[in-house]
């Protein structure tokens, strides 16, 4: 494993000299994050995609740039939507469009490194992707930790929200398909599993069961601006990638909350110290 600065040419030119398989998920992320650090977001987001790029522009052994997106791209209302939907990214007056606004950027640029230069690139975008493992700012991982430890479960509005819940191993599966495939490349795939379409309130409702934990669930103001639906159609992953995710959401959770449970000692002095900020 490296470590380096996307935003530091030479920290990153070295290691992606002779690489075959880019996988360019560094980015900020996370709704709070981004709305505290707006700035940051869209130069590091958008920056240090174009950094990573030039750095290939001499690679001759490079056999694939997975490129990660976002989901956002598509706006506030996205109902089973296709790759060639139209792109809707709110106000600049709203900082949350700062991670949507430097993806989408990054996405025109890596088509233009396609069309001009012939590099081997791919483009994903996620559709709430969870699971063992997974870190940072999420719903899943904050109502589950939350009902382990004995806290409410806060859901943000009324839990009208809907969501499609894609579970780790099924998204993998598309990354694998997108490096090994000739077709996939200069496509861009929106990737997640319709099957499990909720309401935010209906997942929050689901892990307090499963976790039969007991806990409250409570409902608070949004700090931001909310995506109402979120779907993707499947059509094209199915065609190119022949995409079948396997796991549908009461099979996904098991393992998720038995991680979470597994290293709950990890996660406890984190939350304890996020409840002292607040």
């Amino acid at each position: 494993m490296v470590e380096a600065d996307i935003l530091d040419a030479n920290g990153v030119r070295p290691f992606l000299r002779d690489a075959q398989i880019v996988i360019h998920a560094a980015a900020i992320v996370g709704v709070g994050r981004v709305c505290s650090h707006p700035r940051e977001t869209l130069e590091t987001n958008f920056s240090g995609t174009s950094t990573i790029l030039k750095a290939l522009e001499r690679n001759s052994r490079l056999e694939r740039f997975v490129y990660f997106s976002t989901s956002e791209v598509f706006g506030v209302n996205s109902f089973r939507v296709q790759e060639h939907a139209p792109s809707l990214v709110g106000p600049a007056v709203e900082a949350r469009w700062s991670y949507a606004i430097a993806k989408l950027a990054g996405e025109h640029l890596v088509q233009a490194y396609y069309r001009q230069c012939g590099t081997p690139v791919v483009t994903v975008r996620p559709f709430n992707v969870f699971g063992p493992r997974r870190l940072g700012a999420h719903a899943v991982k904050s109502f589950i930790l939350s009902a382990l430890t004995g806290r409410p479960i806060d859901v943000h509005g009324d839990g009208s929200q809907i969501r499609s819940w894609c579970y780790i191993s099924d998204f993998s599966d598309a990354i694998i398909e997108m490096i090994a495939r000739p077709a996939a490349i200069g496509q861009d795939f929106n990737i997640g599993n319709p099957v499990n379409t909720v309401t935010v309130l209906q997942l929050a409702q689901q892990i307090a069961d499963l976790t039969r934990c007991h806990v409250p669930i409570r409902f608070t103001e949004h700090p931001f601006p909310d995506i109402e639906i979120r779907v993707p159609s499947l059509t094209k992953a199915q065609t190119i990638l022949d995409y079948k995710p396997a796991y549908d959401l009461a099979k996904a959770l098991v393992p998720t909350v038995e991680w979470y449970q597994e290293h709950l000692s990890f996660f406890e002095p984190l939350l304890a110290s996020a409840a002292a900020r607040v």
